[in-house]
Formats: structure tokens, C-alpha cells, sequence
């Protein structure tokens, strides 16, 4: 569940304040659409923070007025941005792109040019007043000397205008809503403006409407009439567009808030999903905790407004806390701020798939038109969340599959030390045909594999599968890396498939340090010698297996203790230009970090994402000094609490043996906080690997939950939140005795591993006798 922080800002704006505000700013742009011939024309005011101009009033031709920005950065290179920041009288044409120019953001998919004024006098920048044109074919849209001139006098006019609001106690700033007006075309029968016609009176300019037009503005926030309509269906339009480009249940809330919640002047929004038959709240803004609490995990059973909306398709507005209670007693008595609420179902296919509630600081009586625009908003943010929804839920499937078909621990042997990453692709479904593998192979040489299916599929995944299984097989039956290579090629033909596949493997001596390679079609392994120095193992590339019969060819290197091996597919090439990216190389040459995060920190240079990375480091450690020199490890089956007690046992016996008693106590403590929270939070089998230095120990913890072992910032109550920092302290315990600790995923899950000091070796090195 994501619960987004509140907005600081008030949604209950002054709705007669923002009403009078606009029959100020609507007749001289009238005046300057009707002078320009202009197809639009836009009154911009500043946020407070001058970061963002917002639109107030848009007047113009439909549909074209719905294309019109509403929001840009005050930085932009938009005519309106730039009037703002220079003070200058500004326009810019947006020409139509041609094929080969790079992409950038179109709002208005045309091209067009804009002309705009600033509204700045002695120093207050209030926005921008902007004209909009589309050229003539062969021609440009322009202004004459004249038509600049007039548009200059109009702004000038319209600032001293919102001085005189500015100094009555009007606050000269964007409101939660855009006044959109259709174009009048001229003046009515009565010589009246466009303003009358679309508010039905006019202020003079000393309070005086004619009769109530600000009263109706004040009880809707806008006008009356056609204007009004418009204004409300152009929420629609901006909030469509906004959920076309949602790619999670994450991003739907913040779309709500801006496109629903403060157009309609809400004081807060709750939006959940139902899954069998219990309502899961996804994303809440301005609502009270207790609201959340009741409404998070309720069953869509009769009896609740959220759930009664639900189950009969059919909205529930309360205009008052009384009419709610009326009909639900009790229903958020622990919500001190709520008044007024709507219950909307979110429905797709005659099906509720959630529920959208709006609640109002005050009451709100929301009318016919309101309503009928609500649930226009409803229907689009339920076919979102069904999206989103089903995407998910498909994304999960694709990185289940995925780690299933990845190994879930490395092979440990001493005087190697191996980890690796995989990372999906992310434009694509979680799906790949990367794959990476240690083992051990009959003549006690540890085997390491990578290699890649082509695709990001399903019938990648699977190809992938197979041909890992067949390497590993034919590995361990004795052939050397160039055999395995010729073996799994055939294999892949017969499958009759239309996939290949490159593949890189590498049998490691641990012995004498000799390394046999052979590639099919791969990139070459890069070796980091112990002073530093890159470079890539001169090995023969061979065909992709799937292309030809596959006749690999075996390129013995040697390497030197404290060398460190990368074996990597090609998603850690840049995209432009095939090659690997200059920081993950200058990181190789310069870096002393620990293994793991050495992995986390080259995964972390491959940023553009287009294909998906494999990556496989192995350390040669031989006899240099500091190498391991023992390894145990243990299985714990999932959620086997009583694993725990194995765990600290497994410990001490190992320490025993290597003569560490001294460090037993704290290791097994930290043994415990660790396992503990493997098996309550991994829902997996938990490893445990204990890995024996000259001068300390190391402990692994790996489980096949990717997530770092904190507790979540987001919570749904303060019992929930008080629960998960229980678990949390564990790792309190863990990094108060540590000497060092951390945490990296790997193919599929995490590995959490921690150091102790050898004692017995801190003595020795402190005693100038020692041996």
C-alpha cells in the first residue's frame, strides 16, 4: 500500500475570491482573441514559489483549447515561461517535426506559434497574458506592429487590474481550477462581452454583480452555463491524458489528486482495489489515518458506504457528516476533519474492480452535473487501475519465472569468492534469456557460466532454461568448456527453435590459478590483475550456439592471486555504442571494495536499461594471504523457526573447530537476528554459508527475497508501523556487533552477509612477539 504525504497547501480555496479573479482576467482576454484572430488566448498566473506557471482562464476554438498547456515549469522554453522570467514581450513558433529530429514533449500535436505578454509592474511578476495562432500554410502566424502594440496596452491594463485585487486582499494566484470559455465570437444582441455571456453578470469593478453572479460562482467554484460545462469536461480530457501515460498502481493516486481531488476543492482521497472480496486502499492524500485503518482490508460485504457503492455500481454523496451518519452510524467517527464524502465505484465490464472516495472539509452538495463528470472520472481511473493492476500481477509472474530459472546460491570452494546480479530489462516484462552458473566440475574445477537466449519472452525464458539445464549437465559430465559449448549448440538446433544464444564458459584451477575459456558468440571475459591493470582474455568468440554446429575453441590463461574475473552479457553495453561504459571500467582499475558491492556498483553503471544483464564476478584469491581457507554451510527449511536454534549450533560447532570460540557468542547472536528475519519476512528456505579468513569470519544469509531487510517507511497504521520496527531491531543488534555488514541481491533473492574479527589474531598482531 502506498499512503502519499499530505499536501501541505489548502484545497479549500475561496471559491467567490477565485470567481471575482476570473471576471477580471476574461474580458481583455476576450479582447485579445478577438484582436489577434488568435485560435486561443491563456492567462497564466505564478505559483507562489514562481516554480510553475498555471493556467486560470482559457479561451478559445474546441477541441483546440483542450490541447492547451495548463501547468509548465517557470524554466521552460514556452512563450509564457519565458514573458514571465524576462519581462519582455516574447514569441516563439513550435514548428511541425520532421523524421530524424530528436523527440521531445509535444503538448499541442501541431505546430502553432504563441505570442506573450508579462503581467509585471514595479516588480511583481503576476504571469504571463498568451495568444495562440496556427500558421497558414506556407506562411507563419504573425502579429503586426499594431496587433503587438494593442496586446502590450491590454496586459499593462490587466496588471494594474491585479494590483488594485492585490492591494483589496485577493489573492493573485492560481487556483484547483481551469475556467475554460468557447470562443464568443462577438458581442450578444445586448452588446455585452463574452464575460456576461458565459458568467450571466458582470462585476463593474466596485462589487456589484447585477444579481448573484457571484453567488453562483462562489457555490460552484465557476461559472454558469456552457463555460462551466466546458470547464468540467475538460477535467476529463486532462485526466484521460494523464492516465494514459500510468504505468503502475503507484502513479494513479498522484493523477487523482491532481486531476480530481483539487479541481473539485476535496480535502483528501482514498482509492483501493478489491481482491477477493476485501477492498485494499492503494493510494491516499489529506485523509485521516483512522479513515485508512477502516476502510484497508474491509470486506465489500452491505453495511459500508465504500462497500454498498461497490456492490451496486452506484455512487453514495454526502453532502454533511449528519447525512452520513443517517445512514451509517459510526461510519469514520475517528475522522475529526471529514464533512462531506463521496463514494464512487470503480467499474469495468459491469464489475467492480475498487472504490474512490472524495471527502470534503466542509459540506458540499454536489449537483447533477458534478456528479455526472465524477463518475465520467471514475470509469477512466477504474480501467487505469485494472491496467495497472493486471500488469502488475503479470510483472510478478515474469520475475517469479525468472528467479525460478536462475540459481539460488553459487557454489562456494575455497580460494574463489563468486557473486552475481541480474537485472531485467526495463521496457520489457521481467523477462529474459540471461542466465549465470558456478559449479563444480568432476576434476575439481569450479565452473563459471554466462550466457543469453535472444528475446525478452516467455519462450526466451524457456530456451533458457533448457539450454542451462543441457550446460550444466554436459559440464559436469567431464567435457571441457569447448565440448559443452559443441553439445549444448546441437541441443539447441534440435529443439527447433528460431532463437540462438551466446554463452561464455570458464573453467577456474583453483590450485595453480590456470583458466580454460571458450566462447560461443559472447563478449570475452575481462580480468583485473592484483595491481590493477584491464584486460580482455584473448579467447577465440566462436559462433552463437543455435547458428552452426558450434566448434568452440579452449584459451588457457593464468591467473595471478588477487585477481578479479567479470563475466557479463551484453546488457552492460551502452545501447550507442556496444562497448562497456567508461565508469564501470575506471571503477574495475580504481575500486578495493568488498565483492559484493563491487557487483552493485557495476550494475549500477549500466544505466540506460535496454537489455537485460547478467553479470558473474569470481575473485581468485589462491594462496594469497587473507584468502578463505574453509567453508561451511547449512540449509534451514522455510519458515522453520526452529531453524533458528540449528543456525546458532551450526555456528559454535564450526567456530570449535577452528579454533574461534572467542567470537562464538556475537556471531551466533547475529546469527540468530539474521535467520530470524530470513524466515519471517522471506517466505523461503534460508542458506547459511560460513566462510572462514586469517583474520575474521564471514557469515552469508541468503533467502529469495530481493527486498533489503529494512523495515517499509509506508505503513498502513501505527500498529503496523510498530510491528515491522520490531523486526527492524534485529538488524539494530546486527550492526552494533558486526565489524562490517551488508546486503545485495542476487538472482533470486538477497544475500545478507556480516564479519567478525578473529580475536585470537587481533592479539597476535598487537603482540610484537607474536608468531
Amino acid at each position: 500500500m502506498r499512503i502519499l504525504p499530505n499536501d501541505q497547501g489548502d484545497p479549500q480555496s475561496d471559491p467567490a475570491a477565485e470567481a471575482r479573479l476570473s471576471e477580471v482576467l476574461l474580458p481583455p482576454l476576450t479582447e485579445c482573441v478577438a484582436a489577434t484572430g488568435a485560435v486561443a488566448g491563456i492567462v497564466y498566473l505564478a505559483e507562489p514559489d514562481g516554480s510553475q506557471l498555471r493556467a486560470v482562464v482559457i479561451e478559445g476554438a474546441v477541441p483546440f483549447v483542450f490541447g492547451v498547456p495548463d501547468a509548465m515549469s517557470t524554466d521552460g522554453p514556452y512563450a509564457s515561461a519565458t514573458a514571465w522570467r524576462t519581462g519582455e514581450f516574447t514569441v516563439v513558433g513550435e514548428p511541425a517535426p520532421e523524421p530524424g529530429d530528436p523527440a521531445s514533449p509535444r503538448v499541442i500535436p501541431l505546430p502553432y506559434s504563441a505570442a506573450s505578454v508579462p503581467l509585471a509592474r514595479d516588480g511583481r511578476r503576476y504571469g504571463a497574458l498568451t495568444v495562440m495562432g496556427l500558421p497558414v500554410p506556407g506562411d507563419d502566424w504573425t502579429l503586426s506592429p499594431s496587433q503587438q502594440a494593442h496586446l502590450l496596452a491590454i496586459g499593462d491594463r490587466l496588471t494594474r487590474r491585479l494590483d488594485a485585487l492585490a492591494a483589496g486582499g485577493v489573492a493573485v494566484a492560481p487556483g484547483p481550477s481551469v475556467l475554460l470559455v468557447p470562443s464568443p465570437g462577438g458581442t450578444d444582441e445586448a452588446g455585452a462581452t463574452g464575460v456576461a455571456r458565459w458568467y450571466g453578470a458582470v462585476d463593474d469593478g466596485a462589487g456589484h454583480d447585477g444579481g448573484g453572479a457571484l453567488e453562483g460562482a462562489a457555490r460552484y467554484g465557476g461559472p454558469s452555463g456552457a463555460a462551466r460545462s466546458l470547464s468540467l469536461m475538460y477535467l476529463v480530457h486532462k485526466l484521460s491524458a494523464r492516465l494514459t501515460k500510468v504505468t503502475g498502481l503507484a502513479e494513479i493516486t498522484p493523477a487523482v489528486v491532481e486531476r480530481v481531488m483539487r479541481p473539485f476543492r476535496a480535502r483528501g482521497v482514498i482509492i483501493g482495489h478489491i481482491t477477493d472480496g476485501r477492498l485494499w486502499v492503494v493510494g491516499s492524500e489529506g485523509t485521516h489515518s483512522s479513515v485508512v485503518r477502516e476502510m484497508h482490508g474491509s470486506g465489500v460485504t452491505a453495511g459500508t458506504p465504500w462497500a454498498d457503492a461497490a456492490l451496486t455500481l452506484f455512487p453514495k454523496f454526502f453532502a454533511n457528516r449528519a447525512a452520513l451518519h443517517r445512514r451509517y452510524p459510526g461510519t469514520f467517527d475517528g475522522d475529526p476533519l471529514g464533512d462531506g464524502w463521496a463514494f464512487l465505484p470503480l467499474c469495468v465490464a459491469d464489475r467492480a474492480v475498487g472504490v474512490c472516495c472524495l471527502s470534503f472539509a466542509g459540506e458540499r452538495e454536489l449537483d447533477a452535473q458534478e456528479q455526472a463528470v465524477l463518475m465520467m472520472l471514475a470509469d477512466l481511473v477504474a480501467a487505469t487501475l485494472e491496467r495497472a493492476r493486471l500488469g502488475a500481477y503479470e510483472h510478478v509472474l515474469a520475475e517469479t519465472l525468472q528467479r525460478m530459472l536462475l540459481p539460488r546460491e553459487l557454489t562456494a570452494l575455497p580460494g574463489v569468492v563468486t557473486t552475481a546480479r541480474y537485472v531485467p530489462a526495463r521496457r520489457q516484462a521481467g523477462l529474459g534469456g540471461d542466465w549465470y552458473d558456478v559449479l563444480q566440475v568432476p576434476d575439481g574445477r569450479i565452473g563459471l557460466i554466462v550466457g543469453d537466449v535472444e528475446g525478452h519472452n516467455i519462450d526466451s525464458a524457456i530456451v533458457m532454461g533448457q539450454l542451462r539445464s543441457a550446460v550444466m549437465a554436459y559440464a559436469k559430465e567431464g567435457h571441457d568448456p569447448a565440448a559443452v559449448l559443441e553439445r549444448a549448440g546441437r541441443l539447441l538446433s534440435d529443439l527447433d527453435t528460431d532463437l540462438i544464444a551466446s554463452c561464455c564458459i570458464a573453467f577456474l584451477n583453483i590450485e595453480d590459478g590456470v583458466l580454460e575459456t571458450a566462447l560461443a558468440g559472447h563478449p570475452a571475459p575481462l580480468l583485473r590483475d592484483p595491481d590493477g591493470r584491464l584486460e580482455f582474455l584473448d579467447v577465440v568468440p566462436g559462433v552463437p550456439l543455435g547458428v552452426t554446429p558450434a566448434s568452440g575453441t579452449n584459451t588457457s590463461t593464468v591467473l595471478r592471486p588477487g585477481a578479479t574475473l567479470m563475466l557479463y552479457t551484453d546488457g552492460m553495453h551502452l545501447a550507442a555504442t556496444g562497448d562497456l561504459p567508461a565508469a564501470a571500467l575506471e571503477l574495475l582499475t580504481t575500486t578495493d571494495a568488498d565483492l559484493e558491492e563491487l557487483a552493485d556498483r557495476l550494475v549500477d553503471t549500466a544505466v540506460d536499461g535496454h537489455d537485460d544483464l547478467a553479470l558473474l564476478l569470481a575473485h581468485y584469491e589462491g594462496g594469497v594471504a587473507g584468502a578463505s581457507r574453509r567453508i561451511e554451510q547449512m540449509e534451514i527449511p522455510r519458515h522453520d523457526l526452529r531453524g533458528v536454534a540449528d543456525a546458532r549450533r551450526f555456528v559454535r560447532k564450526c567456530l570449535e573447530r577452528w579454533d574461534s570460540p572467542e567470537i562464538s557468542e556475537a556471531l551466533e547472536m547475529i546469527a540468530s537476528e539474521a535467520v530470524t528475519n530470513a524466515l519471517i519476512h522471506a517466505d523461503s528456505d534460508v542458506g547459511l554459508r560460513l566462510r572462514e579468513y586469517d583474520d575474521h569470519v564471514r557469515l552469508e544469509v541468503r533467502d529469495s527475497d530481493a527486498h533489503p531487510p529494512l523495515p517499509s517507511a509506508l505503513s498502513v497504521s501505527e500498529e503496523e508501523e510498530q510491528a515491522q520496527a520490531e523486526h527492524g531491531r534485529g538488524l539494530v543488534i546486527v550492526d552494533s556487533i558486526a565489524t562490517a555488514w551488508g546486503s545485495s541481491p542476487h538472482g533470486r533473492g538477497k544475500t545478507v552477509w556480516m564479519e567478525m574479527k578473529s580475536e585470537a589474531q587481533d592479539e597476535e598482531g598487537d603482540d610484537p612477539g607474536g608468531r
